[in-house]
């Protein structure tokens, strides 16, 4: 947001607001504790959409990250959360999100609260220049080639180990796998995703 100072709200160690703070004050204090929202995308051949994020970015610049990563607004929910960065970075609108798990991103830099959604697209990708300077779906034997080269975000890595840990779970392979139905809870998945056998 250019011109315009950007407020996240601040979370107690069970999730609830206990305040707002601004942008600038939650990257670099780790005390301030906030909520991102983020979505997996993969296509029916079981790939991972990811983004390079771009070189200005004052976080990560130029490396590889979630298929779609953003900070809630003030008194926005998580799922509002999802489909709006949804939208806006990958332009991608209408998708059922299924929850997936959350998880906490705790660093020197910044303290997340993370809720992951899945969704499954095959359709036209628009992402804003500005913000992401490339897209495209990686198989998950090309995402396990490159993880501990500096190709991926820490918090992609960290992403796909919530993940990989996830599908051991919830196995996709066999006849009892699960399969994706129209709607935004559990289970909705997986059906088109049978080939995904990350191996960890």
């Amino acid at each position: 947001m250019v011109g315009k100072t950007e407020y996240f709200d601040i979370v107690d160690e069970h999730d609830r607001v206990i305040g707002r703070a601004r942008r600038s004050e939650c990257h670099g204090n780790p005390a301030l504790v906030h909520r991102v929202a983020h979505v997996l995308v993969f296509n029916s051949g079981g790939e991972l959409l990811l983004q390079k994020r771009s070189r200005h970015k004052d976080i990560q610049p130029g490396r590889w990250d979630t298929s779609v990563g953003g900070h809630l607004d003030p008194g926005e929910d998580y799922l509002e959360a999802a489909r709006r960065e949804m939208q806006e970075e990958l332009g991608i609108a209408g998708v059922p999100l299924t929850f997936l798990y959350p998880s906490q991103v705790r660093n020197e830099i910044e303290s997340e609260n993370v809720a992951t959604y899945l969704a499954r697209h095959d359709g036209e990708v628009v992402f804003p220049p500005e913000e992401i300077e490339e897209v495209r779906f990686w198989s998950p034997a090309e995402i396990e080639a490159a993880l501990g080269t500096g190709t991926f975000t820490p918090n992609f890595e960290e992403e796909w180990s919530h993940w990989c840990r996830w599908c051991r779970r919830y196995p996709t392979t066999g006849a009892d796998r699960l399969g994706f139905c129209a709607g935004d809870t559990f289970p909705d998945l997986f059906r088109s995703l049978g080939g995904n056998d990350s191996g960890r």
